[in-house]
């Protein structure tokens, strides 16, 4: 009898083992999904926080696992750290471009998103973003979604609260000259005027400033009731410690670009902050899918959300949802499906209107409870 070739029947094991291993790469598709805001630099807490909770969802959807014309669809993250500026931003939308990704998250901020958002229509990739100035979504941009609330929404509910909630009747309204700041300050002026309340201060300064001394030397002759800031916590929190320096005990007021621990941080102020701020999305702890997301991402990143961790956590369970209904990977037929469709998140149900922009959200007051930011009222 002749005895086997123990050496070919080796080949021929390892070359049926190939064969399986192509077979199981050839079942299994990957898809990388871009990711824009700023994980370095003054607002780094924020997009870490945005990065951390879309992580967190492909966790989630990868180990459930879904299929695509009977392919398993395995999602990884394409981290981008934009630092919050517009000319770093299309750079990396070009360079995302140039990769053929087709589906993106972020950017956080609206002057990034702007320019931005340009090169990646212009592309075809979907963008899922929670930049609030109006005009990202008036630029009609079909594959262009914001997953969070407006500047429509944020500044005219805060004003709104501060009115009706907090009794103001008089305000000073300071911006950074961003996109962002400048959009939130304009709503809360218009909606703060409509509801008899003085604004008799309008100030304005940039988003790296650290000095505010002139502005609010000016806006302390005027004795506001409350100063309305439009623009981001590591401006914020100094503004803060300098307000109380300066003898001015007026209510701080802010869109979410304030609504962050962060801002507590850096006002070193103790005891009551007198701060309040708005931030898309109904509150967390009122939800049992607000509650276990909180208790997830605290389980898993040793820390709490910040402002809109939930917001891109429900972007890319939204966006997944629709692949997996659609069956596809083509971005009109993702886009239009989301477009005509509803999906049930955390922060609220996304359902869009003709521009992308959510039909309904939800916005939330905070205030500060030592560094903690606490949710008060939605509205």
């Amino acid at each position: 009898m002749k005895k086997p070739d123990l050496k070919k029947h080796a080949i021929a094991l390892t070359l049926a083992a190939c064969g399986l291993v192509a077979f199981t790469a050839s079942a299994q598709e990957r898809v990388r999904i871009g990711f824009m805001s700023p994980v370095t630099g003054p607002q780094a807490a924020n997009g870490v926080d945005n990065r951390d909770g879309v992580l967190l969802a492909i966790k989630e959807i990868n180990a459930k696992g879904i299929k695509v014309g009977g392919k398993s669809v395995q999602f990884e993250l394409d981290i981008n750290d934009d630092g919050a500026d517009p000319k770093q931003g299309v750079q990396i939308a070009q360079r995302l471009s140039d990769q053929k990704v087709k589906f993106v998250l972020g950017p956080y901020n609206s002057g990034v998103t702007m320019p931005a958002s340009r090169v990646l229509a212009d592309a075809g990739m979907a963008v899922f973003t929670v930049a609030s100035n109006p005009k990202v979504t008036e630029q009609g941009y079909a594959t262009l979604f914001r997953i969070g609330a407006s500047d429509n929404q944020l500044g005219a509910k805060m004003a709104t609260y501060a009115a009706q909630d907090l009794k103001v009747k008089t305000v000073a309204v300071i911006d950074d000259r961003t996109a962002y700041g400048q959009g939130v300050a304009r709503e809360f002026t218009e909606q703060a005027k409509r509801l008899g309340v003085k604004i008799v201060a309008n100030e304005f300064t940039t988003d790296k400033a650290t000095d505010f001394s002139a502005i609010l030397t000016n806006i302390r002759a005027a004795k506001p009731d409350a100063v309305f800031y439009g623009g981001y916590s590591p401006q914020g929190g100094p503004l803060l410690k300098q307000m109380r320096a300066l003898g001015i005990q007026a209510a701080l007021l802010g869109g979410d670009g304030i609504c962050s621990s962060e801002t507590a941080l850096l006002s070193q102020v103790t005891g009551d902050l007198n701060t309040f701020c708005t931030q898309g999305g109904s509150m967390l702890d009122r939800s049992d899918k607000g509650q276990k997301f909180a208790a997830t991402y605290r389980a898993e990143y040793k820390r709490d959300p910040l402002t809109y961790a939930a917001a891109f956590y429900d972007g890319m369970h939204l966006l997944a949802s629709a692949i997996e209904a659609t069956q596809s990977l083509d971005v009109k037929k993702v886009t239009e499906h989301i477009a005509a469709g509803k999906y049930a998140g955390v922060t609220g149900e996304f359902a869009y209107d003709a521009k992308h922009d959510l039909r309904s959200s939800a916005v939330t007051v905070f205030t500060f409870k030592g560094k903690e930011v606490v949710p008060l009222k939605s509205l």
